[in-house]
């Protein structure tokens, strides 16, 4: 799936000037003239969304504020009137990556969006690694999670068996197949594994 630049705002001509842009470049690019046609419309895409703030209906801040209800590699650069600085200072406060003010700058403005594809991508990575992440560790018994816990504690096979009140060969097992679930070679691969679930919140 291509990465997109989604572009909401309720002005016609200020979304085809951005698309004659971003076409000049080779940035896929989709149109909407509402929150509610994008809300409709979006298939879960990675990409950055151009945002304006005030248009009828749902505002630009109050989708951002769906938008961030779910879990999507989707960056969002506030596009605003000068009149509407403080809304777009509230809207990164919220989470925006940047704001564009109208009239915009044309190189200014692509730089911005290259940087919030680049994120995006990043972030659906991150996203997909998590995902993997939390299906292997529920894959684990119950047993194999406590092994998992002292394997990255970086206790000895024999520490760990002491713990758990089990034989070393019957430790060694567990070690195995922990190992093999989470798909890691070692020790040290699993902890990184670790920290990336620790910072994804799923431990």
């Amino acid at each position: 799936m291509a990465t997109n630049a989604y572009i909401v705002d309720d002005d016609k001509g200020f979304r085809e000037s951005l698309v004659w842009l971003l076409n000049g470049v080779d940035i896929p690019s989709q149109e909407f003239a509402s929150a509610e046609e994008f809300l409709e419309s979006y298939d879960g895409g990675t990409g950055c969304l151009l945002l304006d703030i005030r248009m009828g209906g749902i505002s630009g801040l109050d989708l951002q504020a769906k938008l961030q209800q779910k879990q999507l590699a989707l960056p969002v650069i506030i596009l605003t009137g000068h009149g509407d600085v403080p809304l777009a200072v509230k809207a990164m406060q919220n989470g925006a990556l940047d704001f564009i003010e109208k009239p915009f700058n044309g190189e200014e403005l692509i730089k911005k969006i290259k940087r919030a594809l680049k994120i995006a991508r990043q972030e659906e990575k991150f996203l997909k690694k998590k995902s993997q992440y939390n299906a292997l560790w529920h894959s684990l018994s119950g047993r194999e999670r406590d092994v998992y816990k002292l394997i990255v504690q970086g206790k000895s096979n024999k520490e760990m068996a002491e713990d758990l009140a089990i034989s070393v060969r019957t430790l060694e097992i567990h070690r195995l197949r922990v190992l093999k679930k989470m798909e890691v070679k070692n020790a040290v691969e699993l902890s990184q594994v670790h920290e990336q679930l620790q910072a994804a919140s799923l431990l």
